[in-house]
Formats: structure tokens, sequence, C-alpha cells
């Protein structure tokens, strides 16, 4: 990648957005977020970019940072089904399960015909009945 300042990819926002998409769509997710990070902090107002990275930051295994971008989204697109969801998605990977009922029941009402929405939800509930019961840790 050539540089046009030390550390500064070739490039300016909107590159740097569509170049961390491929690098996504290729498996790349970790290189992902290095030029989508940028990308957000040159524009943070940008809720594209915002979604980017909060996908690339799940997919690179960043799951507490992927969190934190999806909640930050989720407060700028309150009525976003996929903010909610993949708030809840993070939030029930971290241990997190009755705030990730939450956002999950959100998303699944706004977009009841998306199954893994309903499934995942599903799960984390599942999951808080079996803590719930008696003899559960």
């Amino acid at each position: 990648m050539s540089e046009t300042a030390p550390g500064r990819p070739a490039g300016g926002t909107y590159e740097w957005w569509r170049r961390g998409l491929a690098l996504l769509a290729d498996g790349e997710a970790a290189a992902a977020v290095v030029l989508l990070s940028r990308a957000h902090r040159e524009e943070p107002g940008s809720t594209v970019v915002l979604e980017a990275l909060a996908r690339a930051q799940y997919d690179a295994g960043d799951i507490a940072g992927a969190a934190s971008s999806f909640g930050d989204l989720a407060v700028a697109r309150p009525a976003d089904d996929y903010a909610h969801f993949g708030l809840g998605l993070c939030l029930s990977r971290l241990g997190r399960f009755g705030l990730a009922a939450e956002h999950l029941a959100m998303a699944h009402a706004m977009r009841p015909d998306r199954r893994e929405y309903a499934d995942r939800l599903r799960q984390v509930r599942a999951t808080l009945r079996a803590r719930q019961s008696p003899g559960s840790p």
C-alpha cells in the first residue's frame, strides 16, 4: 500500500472505507480494522464507516471493540435493527446475557423476518433461564 505521509495510507476516507470493505469480504478482518479505524477517526459521524468497523472488529475477534462500535451505532441509529443485533451478539459473547437479550429482542421486533435474530434471541433467553434455575452456578 503506498503511503502519502508516514503512517498514512494513500487515499481518503471513502477509499479507506471501500478498501476496508473489500478486505473484510476477503476474510482479512484485522487489516480491515486498520483502514476502517483510520476512516472512522477522520469521519467520526459516518455511520456507514462505523458499521463496517464494528463488523471488522467482530470478525477480527475484538468483541469488546465491536460491542463499543455497535453500541455507538445503536445510539446514532436507534431504529437500525442490525446495530441492535450486532450489539446483542457481542454482549452475549461477552457474557452479558440480560443486556444482550434486550438488544436482540429489539432487533427481532424490528425485523421478525430475520431468522438469525430469532435464533440468537432464543439462545440467549435459554441461557438466562438455565442460569436462573436451581442449582445453576
